[in-house]
């Protein structure tokens, strides 16, 4: 429209000629037809703005849906966390980092695998104020515990301040009728056999299926409790059939596995004084296979040497602690410890070479316990190779069966401490 002014205003400014008027009727036509091409313009605008909302409109309601979807997923997983964070805990990983597995002492100081004993007697080095008798499973001798019962290992002397226990436990015949008072006890008393204690650390063991396992702890002074609490973990499938049973005494601390799962650490749980390593039973069912109760590879030894420094210093290590499967060279798993304690050494320490060198007892001829140890030994290094990163080249291997022993081996004391790992520094 503001063409079609123009256009009139410059013709009033130049008169009203014939040759005017013709230039005037063609600017009319040229200005119509601008006109209806502005018309057109602005109607495609038009559309085209329509157009755009609409597909904006339908965009939007999908970005709402995803963004709604997100958030949903987003408020889903944030329920899982606590609700208030640390300003940095978006970024960061929380990294939690635990204490070092079960170490076994590496000093014998009783090992019992019930080897010369015959089944149905009752252990030797062993004594009791109930009953039981040795049985063999799997081709493997276990001692039955009886239903109210208290089982001493006999020492030739107390037992130091630091000192490990471990032995296989089997409990068999397990059902819902097991008591929820059925207890297997693990005991340090002031008394050396079987009369009542003045003072006493106790760990109960339930072996009660129906309900969460009711263990507890109790520390008594003099006659008098110092505390009893509940362990608070469930370990029933654990203590349902076969398991592995580590202990650690450090002066006052006591510290008690079930497998590769830590049940109890207590800084003072031990009273003062020699206190004596007891098994108990209670309240089991006495009914053929019912709350059968087995123990087998008991073993007790001496901890708390510095196996870095006396290797690093000394330049020799000797230790019971790797243990090997009966005439085989498969490592048992608690021996994982100290051979990653040795791996260690090595690691920190790269100008070290060492030798490994395998002991065996002399039960069996001299030619197969040579074999044995040498495999042994080998088994040691590929453990520290293979798991540890340790350099082949680093390590030789030697086996010396039973050639070189450091104890008669007419006790199972003795051949404990002749079936050994030594490291030697080169």
């Amino acid at each position: 429209m503001n063409t079609i002014r123009l256009l009139i205003i410059l013709i009033v400014f130049t008169g009203s000629s014939i040759a005017q008027a013709q230039v005037f009727r063609k600017l009319v036509k040229k200005a119509e037809k601008a006109v209806e091409r502005t018309v057109e313009k602005r109607v495609e605008d038009e559309t085209e703005k329509k157009t755009d909302k609409a597909l904006d409109s339908v965009f939007d309601k999908k970005k709402d849906k995803r963004k709604n979807r997100k958030h949903k997923n987003k408020k889903s997983s944030d329920d899982n966390l606590p609700d208030v964070l640390p300003t940095d805990q978006e970024s960061k990983s929380l990294e939690v980092k635990r204490a070092p597995d079960f170490e076994p002492g590496n000093v014998s100081i009783f090992d019992d695998r019930f080897a010369k004993e015959n089944p149905g007697d009752f252990p030797a080095n062993w004594d009791t104020n109930g009953s039981g008798e040795l049985v063999i499973i799997d081709g493997v001798k276990w001692l039955r515990l009886g239903g109210n019962s208290t089982y001493v290992p006999i020492l030739d002397k107390a037992p130091p301040e630091d000192y490990t226990i471990e032995f296989d436990l089997l409990v068999t015949g397990l059902d819902k009728k097991t008591s929820s008072s059925s207890r297997i006890n693990i005991l340090l008393e002031d008394t050396e056999r079987f009369s009542k204690p003045k003072s006493f650390a106790m760990v109960e063991l339930s072996p009660s299926q129906f309900i969460e396992s009711q263990g507890v702890v109790e520390k008594n002074e003099n006659r008098k409790r110092i505390f009893r609490n509940k362990i608070g973990k469930d370990y029933r499938d654990a203590i349902n059939g076969q398991s592995h049973i580590s202990i650690a005494v450090n002066k006052s601390r006591m510290r008690v596995w079930m497998n590769d799962n830590k049940l109890i650490d207590i800084p003072r749980l031990v009273p003062e004084g020699n206190m004596t390593f007891k098994l108990q039973t209670l309240s089991l069912r006495d009914e053929f296979g019912k709350d059968e109760v087995y123990i087998a590879n008991f073993k007790m030894a001496k901890a708390g040497e510095d196996n870095r420094s006396k290797l690093l210093t000394e330049g020799k290590l000797s230790t019971n602690a790797i243990q090997f499967e009966s005439g085989s060279d498969k490592i048992v798993p608690s021996s994982f410890a100290i051979i990653r304690e040795i791996a260690s050494v090595l690691e920190e320490n790269p100008e070290v070479n060492i030798a490994i060198i395998g002991h065996t007892d002399s039960d069996g001829d001299d030619s197969s316990n040579l074999t044995l140890s040498q495999k042994r030994a080998a088994s040691v290094k590929n453990a520290m190779h293979f798991q540890y990163g340790i350099a082949e080249k680093r390590m030789q291997t030697e086996g010396k069966g039973e050639n070189s022993p450091v104890a008669k081996n007419t006790s199972e004391e003795g051949k404990a401490q002749n079936r050994r790992v030594e490291f030697i520094k080169l």
